[in-house]
């Protein structure tokens, strides 16, 4: 029988993920330090390495205009379709160097190296070089023998960038324990603020000492969670590569509105463009939904604004992923909620009761969805993703709303619309 290999874990996290998927298609900033905004420009949500001495995270922007004028920091308005174009372009190119990937996030993902021949940094190396050839975005590269190794391995190449090059291995007991030791138990995964004060009670300050405690004293006295990250530290597995997410049991869509709604029409048709998004998410998982909630309120900040939300189930006539259907439906609801004499903020779209095609048993003198919807949502998915998201849509969908979110410092969409490809001058 042939052994079974030693398990070896690799984690690649991108650099500033945000930051850096801003700086590909604007070279001029390669040196200029760069933070990204939440919605409606609210507050810091992603800093490049040179801005986070200046900014911390979470940082409201309008009170830190000055502060990024002073220091020449960039603002960019958050840009999620671009960010998630570029995020599964570096999945592609990690799949295609690596035998098995659990995508673990927008920006990083746990790849399984167990048994692969040759050296293992000098692969970390070629992967973090092909991402950036192919993508333009940096990369760090951790490998150990367990998930949570692997993760704090990413920490120090990042943390160490000049030593490491952007990847370490900590296989090797000497350089395994010289980082523990290096790193305080607050860097580990999955060692929040709560747990650190905790640890700290116990005399347990660096990542070495967590990884010599006792596992069953802090199963004991915290959680098992806590007693594997111990143990992984140590060096013993506890944690595979997760399975693919199943589908989803419930869809929801909603934003921030860009300034506030008096009138019930720009609230339908907000309404209208988070259906429209919902259901290419439905569609994406082969979905069907059975029900609707539409919900609408005010802002409840603002001592003098009259405070209102509500919200309304609705039945769909069958299971469905058309989005005519549920777009209509979801707007004549609009009219159940809304009450004239408030300042509305929000209006959100959640799909419920959700199944699979072929899950649910068809009463025999119901009516089913149409064959025929089933292609037409197939081709509205397949122009919209060759040519860009709301190239088809229903009208009810404004193109360009005066109650969208304020973004007004975004970059183009360089690689999902044709409109704002990237163009270069001869001059």
């Amino acid at each position: 029988m042939i052994p079974k290999p030693d398990p070896v874990f690799a984690l690649i996290d991108c650099n500033s993920f945000y930051a850096s998927c801003e700086r590909v298609f604007r070279p001029d900033l390669r040196s200029t330090p760069i933070v990204v905004l939440s919605n409606n420009d609210g507050c810091v949500i992603a800093r490049s390495a040179d801005a986070k001495p200046f900014v911390k995270m979470g940082e409201p922007y309008f009170q830190i205009k000055q502060k990024l004028k002073q220091h020449g920091i960039v603002a960019f308005s958050s840009n999620y379709a671009l960010y998630g174009d570029m995020s599964e372009r570096v999945m592609t190119v990690i799949e295609s160097l690596v035998p098995q990937v659990e995508i673990y996030s927008i920006d990083e993902a746990f790849a399984d190296l167990s048994g692969v021949p040759g050296d293992l940094e000098q692969l970390g190396r070629q992967i973090r070089a092909q991402v950036y050839r192919s993508t333009g975005i940096p990369v760090g590269v951790g490998i150990a023998g367990t998930k949570t190794l692997s993760k704090l391995a990413n920490h120090a190449a990042k943390k160490w960038q000049a030593q490491s090059g952007g990847v370490v291995d900590l296989r090797d007991q000497v350089k395994r324990d010289w980082v523990l030791k290096k790193c305080p138990a607050s860097d580990v995964w999955g060692v929040g603020r709560r747990m650190t004060a905790h640890l700290e009670g116990l005399g347990i300050k660096s990542a070495w000492e967590l990884s010599k405690a006792d596992p069953w004293i802090l199963r004991k006295r915290f959680s098992v969670v806590i007693e594997k990250t111990a143990r992984e530290l140590a060096g013993t597995p506890c944690l595979e590569l997760d399975e693919p997410d199943p589908p989803k049991q419930e869809i929801c869509c909603s934003r921030m509105f860009g300034k506030r709604l008096t009138d019930v029409v720009p609230i339908k048709e907000a309404v209208a463009t988070y259906m429209a998004r919902a259901t290419e998410k439905l569609r994406a998982q082969q979905s069907l939904c059975k029900k609707i909630r539409v919900s609408i309120r005010t802002g409840f900040f603002n001592p003098d604004e009259a405070k209102y939300a509500n919200g309304v189930i609705v039945e769909l006539p069958y299971p469905t992923d058309d989005t005519r259907l549920m777009t209509r439906l979801a707007v004549e609801a609009v009219d159940r909620i809304y009450r004239t004499g408030f300042k509305y903020s929000k209006a959100e779209v959640l799909l419920l009761s959700l199944c699979q095609k072929g899950e649910y048993t068809e009463d025999l003198f119901s009516i089913s969805q149409p064959a025929a919807t089933e292609k037409v949502m197939g081709l509205m998915d397949a122009i919209n993703g060759r040519w860009g998201r709301g190239t088809m849509r229903l009208a009810s969908v404004p193109t360009k709303p005066d109650w969208g979110m304020r973004r007004e410092m975004m970059s183009q969409s360089f690689t999902t619309r044709l409109d704002q490809l990237w163009t270069v001058s001869s001059r």
